[in-house]
């Protein structure tokens, strides 16, 4: 096995089918036509690493562009609601709640990223919460990109979601 066909965090359910595909192998979207609407949540992570010097001036305000912060928070927040439109087979769901914090981290030279979205519903919002890190990372890195080139996200990933037929994973 390679490392990137591993099982990650979660143990791996050999007998388990992807959903997104038909009978032939052709990408369709779920039906969740007949599934109860439940209460769901997801928190995912993800972390922007950068120059100590760039966390530096995102800290102090010093941002030429702005607010690094509250602009990818804000930005995070409008992608969660905006998941439907950018990944093709996802469901548009009503968001109960997006929460998207950005805390910095000056002994890893990062800005931690966390993400929680809720909603109730008949499917998940584990890909609104990682959309909600990834955009909130590509916001910070294009608030700050003038002083750091270099700047790279790591770590983004699935650490909690709950409710729906298959219960709740958190990541170890």
């Amino acid at each position: 096995m390679t490392p990137e066909s591993q099982p990650n965090d979660a143990t791996a359910d050999q007998d388990a089918q992807l959903t997104h595909l038909d009978e032939s192998g052709h990408a369709r979207m779920v039906d969740v036509g007949a599934k109860p609407a439940t209460r769901r949540e997801a928190t995912a992570v993800g972390s922007v690493v950068m120059q100590p010097e760039t966390l530096a001036l995102i800290v102090a305000g010093e941002i030429e562009k702005g607010d690094a912060l509250a602009t990818a928070r804000i930005a995070g927040i409008m992608a969660a609601k905006q998941t439907p439109t950018l990944i093709p087979l996802c469901h548009p769901i009503p968001l109960s709640q997006v929460a998207v914090d950005l805390e910095p981290d000056e002994s890893a030279s990062a800005v931690r990223i966390t993400a929680t979205v809720a909603t109730t519903a008949q499917t998940g919002v584990e890909m609104e919460a990682m959309t909600a890190v990834c955009v909130a990372a590509l916001t910070v890195y294009d608030m700050c990109k003038a002083v750091d080139r270099a700047i790279r996200f790591e770590g983004v990933r699935l650490v909690h979601k709950s409710g729906g037929r298959s219960g709740d994973f958190t990541a170890k």
